[in-house]
């Protein structure tokens, strides 16, 4: 039975959508992989903390409400209300979760990708477990100075796996924040700046992603089950 436990145990991501986009909208465009892939994982989205401050790309596509994460200068490199959104990330973590990991597209892309790093320097998510796995879909880094320093300042060793497109106009900015991860998978796709519908090989290194998160939840349980059966000293 508690095999059985083991291999059910589902990986609990919250899901951070794209800038002037929601948490509805990241739900129907992850909508389009497959079922195999989507009932080993559990996901949780949320819309950001702040209504769209612009036009919003996806408008006549998908309906509003929209909503964005943070703001920036056209540089990218001076964010406004960054820190209300990190507090307001950890409170969904503490409403909906635990949460083993993030999964991010564009802004929550960036977002996600940059989250353990600050987490482990205790700039941000300081009630929550650590993040444990990234699903990140067209990232890129984050560029203010000051935040890039504690965000990548030594290799994000957590599981992850990267979605590049090949049209993707932040193509050669992902592709460089590949470079702060230990290990990462890699997902090439032809499109743009998209989620893309997983081909063949796509979906063999999304399966073998969560089978490897699968073995970690596993050597966890082995760990606590040793660690509760313990004999008192």
């Amino acid at each position: 039975m508690g095999n059985e436990e083991q291999v059910d145990k589902k990986s609990r991501f919250l899901c951070l959508h794209g800038f002037r986009t929601s948490g509805d909208i990241l739900k129907k465009q992850i909508a389009k992989w497959p079922e195999s892939v989507l009932q080993k994982i559990d996901l949780v989205f949320v819309d950001a903390p702040f209504p769209a401050q612009g036009k919003s790309d996806v408008e006549g596509i998908f309906d509003p409400p929209f909503y964005e994460w943070f703001q920036f200068n056209k540089e990218f490199t001076e964010y406004t209300n960054f820190d209300e959104c990190l507090a307001y990330i950890e409170d969904c973590m503490i409403r909906y979760g635990p949460f083993d990991g993030l999964l991010g597209f564009s802004q929550g892309a960036i977002l996600s990708a940059a989250l353990p790093g600050l987490q482990a320097m205790g700039v941000a998510l300081t009630k929550v477990p650590k993040i444990e796995h990234l699903i990140i879909i067209g990232g890129a880094k984050l560029k203010s100075p000051s935040l890039a320093e504690k965000a990548y300042s030594s290799p994000i060793q957590c599981p992850s796996v990267h979605f590049l497109g090949e049209t993707d106009f932040l193509k050669q900015y992902g592709i460089e924040l590949l470079e702060s991860f230990e290990d990462p998978l890699v997902i090439h796709h032809p499109k743009g700046h998209t989620i893309p519908r997983l081909d063949e090989k796509g979906l063999h290194i999304m399966l073998s992603f969560i089978e490897r998160i699968q073995k970690v939840f596993g050597m966890k349980e082995e760990q606590e089950i040793c660690r509760d059966g313990a004999p008192l000293a």
